[in-house]
């Protein structure tokens, strides 16, 4: 008992004080409990994955009000042409069932997959296209997440107005006349997708034009009213034809991707 007593004390029985005191003691365990809990933090870090921002845009002129379901979550329900849903979170994802019904039930008007990667921003979006079995298509169009330069703002445009046909869009500075502008985007196809692009951040008027017809006798097919801009905004543009007037002949649907 002596001789364990003795190799505890750690001289060899000759009386001194221990050199694992209760103080050093406390301090090692501290120590191995905070070396734990940062391995702990690493491996939870290491296989961390962010969510996947995923929203949806509805462009049909011929679906019903609908649901859509992405990874078996609904993200919108009853919505119909011209609806740009809030983002939700899902898990990121290389194969994301996606699927389209009518808000009243039955069969789904149309399925795909789609590719959710983790911490980005995605739109699911809803158009008709005749050559397709079920007259709709879905594709999942990856969204710029991250605010424009100081100073400037982005937008992207998306054409889906087959009455109206390609389009111009300026951008007419405060003050500005049509004529003096010189477009953002030229000859934009139905179907076509333009941006994101950058431009100096100011009170500004959307104008959209035909393709190709100048500035100095043209109706514009649209005029929005003035829209301030401070710097870093992120936006998603909709044109769709009017379906009841000719007087603005589109319409617009502008969203927030980011600020």
């Amino acid at each position: 008992m002596q001789t364990i007593w003795n190799r505890w004390l750690g001289r060899g029985g000759q009386g001194k004080s221990p050199q694992l005191t209760l103080p050093k003691l406390a301090g090692a365990a501290a120590a191995s409990l905070a070396l734990a809990l940062g391995l702990s933090a690493c491996q939870n870090v290491a296989s961390f994955k962010p969510s996947s921002l995923v929203r949806v845009i509805d462009a049909s002129y011929t679906a019903p009000a609908v649901n859509v379901y992405v990874a078996n979550e609904m993200l919108a329900a009853n919505i119909g042409q011209g609806i740009i849903s809030n983002y939700g979170t899902l898990a990121p994802s290389a194969a994301a069932l996606i699927k389209v019904t009518a808000a009243t039930g039955g069969a789904a008007l149309v399925t795909t997959t789609g590719t959710l990667l983790a911490g980005a921003q995605h739109s699911v979006f809803l158009t008709d296209n005749g050559a397709s079995a079920t007259g709709y298509v879905v594709t999942v169009l990856e969204d710029q997440n991250v605010a424009a330069a100081s100073g400037r703002s982005a937008f992207r445009f998306l054409n889906q107005a087959p009455n109206t046909g390609a389009v111009d869009i300026y951008m007419v500075p405060g003050g500005s006349t049509l004529a003096d502008t010189i477009p953002l985007v030229t000859a934009l196809p139905v179907g076509g997708t333009a941006g994101y692009i950058s431009f100096p951040a100011q009170t500004v008027a959307m104008v959209i034009t035909p393709t190709g017809a100048g500035t100095a006798a043209t109706t514009p097919k649209y005029t929005s009213s003035p829209i301030g801009l401070t710097g870093g905004e992120v936006r998603t543009v909709l044109i769709l034809d009017t379906k009841l007037t000719s007087n603005p002949p589109v319409q617009v649907f502008t969203a927030s991707d980011v600020n």
